[in-house]
C-alpha cells in the first residue's frame, strides 16, 4: 500500500479499513488529498484479499471538508482564460477521486462521526454504505461560501435521497443531523457513538465479505449499471452477467456448505 502521511490503512481479515489521518486539521482534504485516493482504491480495487472497504477518520470530525487555504493558493489565483480551463481540468482530476470509490469492485461502506461538511458529502455519497454515530453533523457547504459542488454530490445525492430532499439541502447549505440523515434515508444506520459506530461497520461488512465476491461485486456492478442506464438495460446486462458468471466454484461451494450444513468458505473463483 502508498504510503501516506493523509491515511492510514489496515487490514483485517477480508475487511481493509481506511482512515482520514488528518485530525489536527479536521480532515480537512488538501488536492494530494484526492490523487491519494485515487491510487489507494485502485490498489484496493486489484487486491484479492480485499473484500470490502470501510472508511473512518481520527479526530474530532470526520471531515471539514475541502481545505480552503490551500485552494484559494492553489486553485483559484487568476481569473485569465488559461486560469480557468486549467481549473476545469483540475477538477475534473479532483471528481476522479471520488469517482473511484464508486468504480471500485468491493463495496465500500462509510463510518461518520462529528462534522462530515462539503467534500465529505462527496464521499459519502461515493460510497456503498453510510452509517454515523449520534453526533454526526452534515453540510453541503459549498453553497454557504458561493460555490457549486462540484465533485459528485449534485449528481449522487438525488439517487439516495431523492431531488426534494437534495434540493432543499442543496440550495440551503444547512446543517443537518444525524437522526435527520436517518429519516431521510441518507444513512442507514445510527449508533451511539463511534464505539458502536465501528463496532456496527465491522459488523456489516463481516456479513458481506462471507458472501462470494464473485455475487458481492457482481450486485455492486449491476446495482450501478442498472441505476445509470435504467431498468431494461440493467435487466439485459444482468443476464449477460450470469452467463459470464455461472457456474462457478463459489456456487459449487454453496450448494455443498448447504447440503453438510456448515458455513460456507467462499474463495472469490
Amino acid at each position: 500500500m502508498t504510503d501516506s502521511q493523509l491515511f492510514k490503512v489496515e487490514k483485517d481479515g477480508f475487511i481493509t479499513w481506511l482512515t482520514l489521518n488528518r485530525p489536527e486539521k479536521r480532515n480537512t482534504m488538501t488536492i494530494a488529498f484526492f490523487y491519494e485516493l485515487l491510487d489507494l482504491f485502485k490498489q484496493f480495487d486489484r487486491d484479492p484479499e480485499v473484500r470490502v472497504v470501510v472508511i473512518k477518520a481520527e479526530g474530532k470530525s470526520f471531515t471539514a471538508g475541502l481545505d480552503l487555504g490551500e485552494a484559494s493558493r492553489e486553485l483559484f489565483q487568476s481569473s485569465a482564460s488559461d486560469a480557468r480551463e486549467a481549473l476545469r481540468v483540475k477538477i475534473r482530476e479532483l471528481q476522479e477521486g471520488m469517482n473511484i470509490i464508486e468504480k471500485c469492485r468491493k463495496p465500500v461502506i462509510v463510518a461518520i462521526h462529528g462534522h462530515c461538511i462539503g467534500g465529505g458529502i462527496d464521499l459519502a455519497c461515493a460510497c456503498d454504505l453510510r452509517l454515523a454515530s449520534q453526533d454526526a453533523v452534515f453540510s453541503i457547504r459549498e453553497t454557504r461560501i458561493a460555490i457549486v459542488a462540484d465533485v459528485g454530490t449534485l449528481q449522487r445525492l438525488p439517487t439516495i435521497i431523492g431531488q426534494g430532499w437534495t434540493r432543499e439541502l442543496a440550495l440551503t447549505g444547512r446543517d443537518f443531523t444525524a437522526e435527520e440523515a436517518l429519516k431521510i434515508g441518507f444513512i442507514t444506520r445510527l449508533c451511539p457513538d463511534r464505539d458502536s459506530l465501528y463496532a456496527e461497520a465491522k459488523k456489516l461488512a463481516e456479513e458481506i465479505a462471507a458472501n462470494s465476491p464473485l455475487a458481492v461485486q457482481g450486485v455492486k456492478d449491476v446495482l450501478n449499471y442498472s441505476r445509470d442506464k435504467g431498468i431494461y438495460p440493467g435487466l439485459e446486462y444482468v443476464a449477460q452477467k450470469n452467463v459470464a458468471l455461472l457456474p462457478n466454484e463459489d456456487m459449487k461451494e454453496a450448494l455443498l456448505a448447504f447440503m453438510e450444513k456448515r458455513p460456507p468458505q467462499f474463495k472469490g473463483k
